[in-house]
Order: C-alpha cells, then sequence, then structure tokens
C-alpha cells in the first residue's frame, strides 16, 4: 500500500475538519499558526474541459492540498475558482476569462490579507494554464511592501515533469499533454473521478501550423524553445478548432496511468511544506536585513500586527 489514498473518500471544503481556512473561526486560525504556519491557495479556473467538469483545474490543486495537508498539518486556503486565460481560450463556453491585471490584483489582495492573519509562508498551488501570470503578482507584492515572507508559486505539472510525458518521450501516456486529455483527465480519475464522465469523452487531433520542435506543450515539459504561452497564430484557437472543449484523447484515460504521477506530486508537495518549516519553524521568517531594505524597526511594528502592539500591514498601501 503507498501512503496516498487515492482517489479520496471524498472532499473537505465545507468540514470542520481543521484543513480549510475558511471553516475555523479566529481562535482556532491563532493556535494553528504556533503549530504550522504554511498554507496552500489553490489557484484553478472555470473552463470548458469536454467530459470533465468545468471546475477540473480548481478540483485539481485542491484535493492535492487537502491530503496535503492532512499529512503535514499545514492549512488550505478555498480556492480561487476564476483564472486568467491565454488568448487562444478566448470565446469558448464554459470558459470564464478574468484579465490578467485583475486576477493579479486578486492573488497580491489575498497575499496581503494572508500575511496580515499570520500566515506568512504561502504555497500558491495552480492548477490551470496561468503559470506566465501569477510569479508577476508575487513579485508586484514583494515590490509593494517589501516585507520578509516565504511565497511560492507551484505549478503542479512542473514538479513531475517524467509523469506527464507521451510515451515516445518516456513518460506513460499515448498522447502529449495538453488540455483536458488523456493526462490531465487522468490525473482528474486519481483525484475526482466522481466529476469525470468518460462515457461522454470526445477525442480530436490537436493541429498546428509550423513543425513540431519550435513550441512546447502543457506544462512545458519538453522544454522545447518557445513555451506554449510564448506565442499566438502557430495554431489555432480553441473555440474554432476545438468545439469538444478538449484537446486530445481524454477516452484514452485511466486511474492506473495517472496514480504514479499524482503520487511523486503529492510527495513533492509534502516535502516542500516540511522543508519550508525546518528552514523556518512557525514564527520564524528570513532575516529582516537580508530580504527587505525597509528599517528593521519599521517592519517589527508590521511582524507584531495590529492586535499586537503593531500595525497592520493595510497602513503601508491600499489598496493591496
Amino acid at each position: 500500500m503507498t501512503k496516498w489514498e487515492l482517489p479520496p473518500k471524498e472532499g473537505h471544503m465545507e468540514k470542520p475538519d481543521g484543513i480549510y481556512l475558511q471553516t475555523m473561526n479566529i481562535y482556532e486560525i491563532q493556535e494553528r499558526l504556533k503549530k504550522n504556519d504554511v498554507i496552500i491557495v489553490p489557484l484553478g479556473s472555470t473552463e470548458n474541459h469536454g467530459c470533465g467538469c468545468i471546475g477540473e483545474d480548481t478540483f485539481l490543486v485542491t484535493r492535492m492540498a487537502e491530503l496535503v495537508a492532512q499529512k503535514t498539518g499545514c492549512t488550505v486556503a478555498e480556492p480561487i475558482w476564476y483564472g486568467s486565460h491565454p488568448y487562444h481560450h478566448l470565446g469558448m463556453p464554459g470558459t470564464i476569462v478574468v484579465p490578467e491585471e485583475i486576477f493579479k490584483g486578486m492573488v497580491r489582495a489575498i497575499i496581503t490579507g494572508l500575511w496580515n492573519m499570520g500566515f506568512r509562508k504561502q504555497i500558491l498551488l495552480n492548477g490551470h494554464g496561468q503559470e506566465y501570470v501569477i510569479p508577476s503578482a508575487i513579485h508586484e507584492w514583494g515590490k509593494i511592501y517589501q516585507l520578509p515572507a516565504v511565497i511560492v508559486n507551484l505549478n503542479w505539472y512542473h514538479a513531475i515533469p517524467e509523469h506527464t510525458k507521451d510515451k515516445a518521450h518516456g513518460g506513460p501516456f499515448d498522447t502529449p499533454f495538453i488540455h483536458a486529455d488523456e493526462a490531465e483527465t487522468s490525473f482528474s480519475l486519481c483525484l475526482f473521478p466522481e466529476f469525470i464522465k468518460l462515457g461522454q469523452a470526445q477525442d480530436n487531433q490537436p493541429t498546428g501550423w509550423l513543425p513540431e520542435g519550435h513550441v512546447d506543450k502543457a506544462g512545458n515539459v519538453y522544454q522545447r524553445p518557445i513555451r506554449w504561452y510564448g506565442q499566438i497564430g502557430f495554431g489555432p484557437i480553441e473555440v474554432a478548432e476545438y468545439p469538444e472543449g478538449n484537446v486530445g484523447c481524454p477516452s484514452k484515460a485511466t486511474f492506473e496511468k495517472g496514480r504514479p504521477g499524482i503520487e511523486a506530486l503529492l510527495d513533492y508537495i509534502e516535502k516542500l511544506v516540511n522543508d519550508i518549516l525546518t528552514a523556518f519553524p512557525p514564527g520564524k521568517l528570513p532575516p529582516i536585513e537580508k530580504i527587505t531594505q525597509r528599517d528593521p524597526k519599521e517592519v517589527m511594528e508590521y511582524l507584531k500586527g495590529p492586535l499586537n502592539g503593531g500595525k497592520s500591514i493595510y497602513e503601508l498601501r491600499y489598496p493591496p
């Protein structure tokens, strides 16, 4: 037996079991911070996924985060359900596109509110093709506030590239990982099979106008010269070419194909949480003089917080 129960029996979003921040009261949160002040923030989207639910990207990262929280004692924030989208998603029914500046503003606001609460070690666990937007939001936050923090963007597929490739490149899948396809649907079957209707799967053939070798696929797992988000015009937009809502062959998906990758990923996230806490135990952060140009005395006022004789982070700037 492995240490991860796959698929999980159920989700935890509405359960008062100490996993989700929003199901805890302030006194429970204060006790949690003394033991484990790492929080995972799942960043997802709402978009057409063919035979998968339109919240698939969000359920992927929430179920991952829940399993890791059960093992490590960290906290999970309720997710962002609506994400930023690349140009080729525009116009697809079922997909809700949030402009980049609004999405980044939401991410910055969440980072700020969690920091003010005491969660100053944050893992932004991304499950959607917006990995080119989130780092910008993190660095904007850092430039605005210049306060000690540990803030990490983890795109789950970047942690397990060998488990997302096709067989021709040493992976488990017949087809490359693109969108709502064999790979993504296999991973979804490991985490929330109740929302996947394989009987309704409609396969299609991905198309492009340049030879293979220039532009990478989802997750940039093949390390080709041009990232998938680094171009427009090399291939069609989805609403014109892929009315099924997926790009590839979800009918080929199986639990067995996805399980090794999900287990490897969960192992990695567990290690990340534990390594952060080893480097920075609860209440500890990177040294002020090494991570900010602000005066240490000024920084200490914000570290103490508004209910402990210090200052609120919002005294530095609002809106965040």
